[in-house]
């Protein structure tokens, strides 16, 4: 059987990366609703000097919340995959999760990039370069992280998956 050099990772650790993506954005979101400001003003503008209250609980706690549960995503995409249906749905939910961040990161960097709203929205110069030179490629590496760990979590010869037979797969070579 031809091994693909591409595979030495260990297995899961594109699913590690994931989810250690996923809890590192939720520290910071939590760290901002709960009062703090690094980073904030950059990010969400005069939001950050305001805070209204729809936006300390849907923007920073709802969105802290939801970066923990693509955290346990990518905690179950980088184990074994568990038996139909609950592992097509793991993984497809991986696939969406990688969908939706880099369509993020790709859509804002193309609108700041290319002016595309032009006047209609107020955005300072300094929104427009930490947007551009970290949060959008932040969310790119967020997409290709749940994106990579989707693929590997689908691929067959992961440790403790099961073949057609239900039963965990021996390494060729190995007595029965």
């Amino acid at each position: 059987m031809h091994e693909d050099p591409q595979d030495k990772a260990a297995p899961g650790a594109w699913g590690r990366i994931a989810c250690a993506w996923a809890v590192a954005f939720a520290v910071l979101h939590f760290y901002w609703a709960l009062g703090g400001s690094w980073g904030l003003s950059v990010s969400a503008g005069p939001l950050a000097e305001e805070r209204p209250g729809w936006f300390v609980a849907v923007g920073l706690w709802g969105v802290g919340l939801l970066c923990l549960v693509g955290g346990s995503l990518g905690w179950l995409l980088a184990g074994p995959r568990p038996r139909r249906p609950a592992g097509r749905v793991i993984t497809a939910l991986g696939w969406c999760a990688c969908a939706v961040l880099l369509a993020r990161g790709i859509l804002i960097e193309a609108l700041l990039l290319t002016d595309a709203a032009g006047q209609e929205i107020n955005v300072s110069p300094q929104q427009r370069l930490w947007t551009l030179l970290l949060w959008n490629p932040w969310f790119l590496v967020g997409g290709l992280a749940f994106g990579l760990a989707a693929w590997k979590s689908g691929r067959p010869g992961r440790p403790g998956r099961s073949g057609r037979s239900g039963r965990a797969e021996r390494p060729s070579g190995s007595a029965a």
